[in-house]
């Protein structure tokens, strides 16, 4: 059974729940994937293919993958691990309906990039004195001392390229799809910017739980000595 598919981060929104609560969701493009090959050395993988793509644009070694398969060109190829291959086909169209609503899945994603950024964004840096002719409000300061370590200390939190790396957010709930849209509404941000290309998975860590179920809300009991307090003020 195939537990990940390729899909375009559409964009975000909010829907509604039973009880009128507004829960802000994001909307993706998952599929359809076309399965290219079937591997059982080192564990079960399958090649899944995503988003159409013209012969002319490919260059010639993909092209000539594509046409010994026999298959149309697709832009994106990425591996997915499988638990067991019996129940999967080459050529088969992998969909949304491989999930359900109440599913956690985890996904994977380039993050936005946000250019060169100073220690104080990049890093949360609190920054220096803002005193007057403190000199000092933004900058690194010392980063490799003198005599002794001389040198800088590698991934020592500096300046630099921020953003625009691989990000995995997990845990994501499921709250609705539409197969016949391809479209499939998780709970929560993920990464990256429109059409972003996203790769979905199963949970590891988490696993169904219906969306009917609510869970219980444990109150808080209060502390006597500042109810008695509030009482006599009158707040109570």
């Amino acid at each position: 059974m195939i537990t990940g598919l390729l899909g375009k981060k559409v964009g975000m929104t909010q829907i509604f729940d039973g009880d009128g609560n507004s829960i802000a969701v994001t909307v993706i493009e998952a599929g359809p994937c076309k399965v290219l090959e079937i591997k059982n050395s080192f564990g079960f993988k399958v090649k899944l293919g995503f988003d159409p793509i013209e012969e002319k644009k490919l260059n010639r070694p993909l092209a000539g993958y594509f046409k010994k398969l026999n298959v149309s060109p697709l832009k994106t190829i990425r591996e997915f691990s499988v638990k067991d291959s019996k129940d999967v086909l080459l050529g088969q169209e992998i969909k949304t309906n491989i999930f359900k609503p109440g599913d956690y899945v985890d996904i994977s994603g380039i993050s936005i990039g946000k250019g060169f950024q100073g220690g104080m964004k990049r890093w949360n840096w609190s920054g220096g004195k803002s005193t007057h002719g403190s000199m000092h409000h933004r900058r690194i300061g010392s980063a490799g001392s003198s005599a002794d370590p001389s040198r800088t200390f590698k991934g020592h939190h500096m300046p630099g390229q921020m953003g625009r790396a691989r990000v995995t957010v997990q845990g994501l709930r499921v709250m609705q799809i539409e197969p016949e849209n391809n479209l499939l509404v998780v709970r929560g941000a993920v990464p990256g910017h429109r059409n972003t290309l996203l790769e979905i998975n199963l949970s590891r860590k988490k696993t169904f739980e219906s969306l009917e179920v609510k869970k219980a809300v444990h109150m808080t009991k209060k502390n006597p000595m500042k109810a008695s307090k509030a009482t006599a003020k009158g707040k109570a």
